[in-house]
């Protein structure tokens, strides 16, 4: 049994899911946790995973300078779904975390109908300039 899909609905990307869709991804996702300071994603790595944020902080950084911080409901790595590029940011825990993470191929696994209604959202978050920061320049 995969996670809670409760849990994963509790993350605003995934809060329009189906009960159905939700359970199919939790039962991808993979809960792990990460130390205060633990690089979670790398300035130039490519990103194959999306990374939600359940519990705890982190800073992005970029050439050394922190550009902005995550919390709790924050994604890391979607614009990767929709975009291959390297990352240009640095992803780093600022507490300890609680984080679950999806590949992007898992992601893609769902049916078209969810795989459009998840770029979509990460399209309008990226216009409204609150999606994953790590991808800015």
């Amino acid at each position: 049994m995969g996670m809670d899909p409760n849990r994963l609905k509790a993350i605003p990307l995934f809060s329009d899911l189906s009960d159905e869709e939700a359970r199919r991804l939790a039962a991808f996702a993979t809960e792990t946790s990460a130390a205060e300071g633990q690089i979670l994603m790398k300035e130039g790595d490519y990103s194959t995973e999306l990374i939600a944020i359940e519990e705890g902080s982190a800073d992005v950084e970029k050439g050394g300078q922190t550009i902005a911080s995550l919390h709790a409901g924050d994604l890391i790595g979607e614009i990767g779904l929709l975009n291959r590029e390297p990352r240009n940011a640095t992803v780093i825990a600022t507490s300890p975390m609680r984080v679950f993470k999806l590949t992007h191929w898992e992601i893609r696994r769902m049916s078209d109908d969810t795989v459009h209604r998840i770029e979509r959202i990460v399209q309008d978050r990226l216009q409204a300039g609150v999606a994953d920061p790590a991808s800015h320049d």
